[in-house]
């Protein structure tokens, strides 16, 4: 398990929001508040974030934005040939980070395993405070009508009050 950090995306009504949380910590000590782990790719159409090591993300989201550009932007494909390259190639696959990519169609988690899973319901969530995200978004889409970006800032708050990896400085991108 991946204990650090909270990325949680949303899908509804046409619209996908994901977030991410601020907070950076090495062991038990908070190393910094205002972590940016939420991006934007390919032509501002796709969103990815990460939990897990920075580096390791960082070069996850730079193989991740080729396979968007090599496969022209088509989500499952790009994201099934991540998951194929990093599981097998030997230096990739130990990386220790989770993806969360999402566009208006899909919504996916991307592991380092082969694993790629796209929720029943278009709701993401990776990092020690993804449970309990989803479960506050999962409630929140079934008794109100927020949209999306409030969705995802409402159960990031409370991922925050209960995961002490997770912090309320946010970074939300919409499509």
């Amino acid at each position: 398990m991946i204990r650090s950090t909270t990325i949680l995306a949303v899908r509804r009504n046409g619209q996908v929001a994901m977030g991410g949380d601020g907070q950076v910590t090495i062991g038990n000590t908070v190393m910094k508040q205002h972590a940016d782990k939420v991006r934007r790719m390919y032509k501002d159409q796709v969103l990815t974030g990460f939990a897990g090591s920075a580096a390791d993300a960082l070069a996850l989201f730079s193989k991740f934005e080729g396979k968007l550009e090599e496969y022209h932007g088509n989500l499952p494909r790009a994201s099934v040939e991540l998951a194929k390259e990093w599981r097998t190639d030997r230096i990739l696959r130990r990386l220790e980070a989770l993806l969360a990519v999402a566009d208006r169609d899909h919504a996916f988690i991307v592991s380092g395993s082969g694993d790629i899973i796209e929720p029943d319901d278009g709701i993401v969530g990776i990092g020690s405070g993804g449970p309990y995200a989803v479960a506050a978004a999962r409630a929140l889409i079934a008794r109100t009508e927020m949209g999306a970006e409030e969705i995802v800032r409402e159960a990031m708050t409370i991922a925050a009050s209960l995961c002490i990896y997770t912090n309320e400085v946010l970074h939300v991108e919409v499509l």
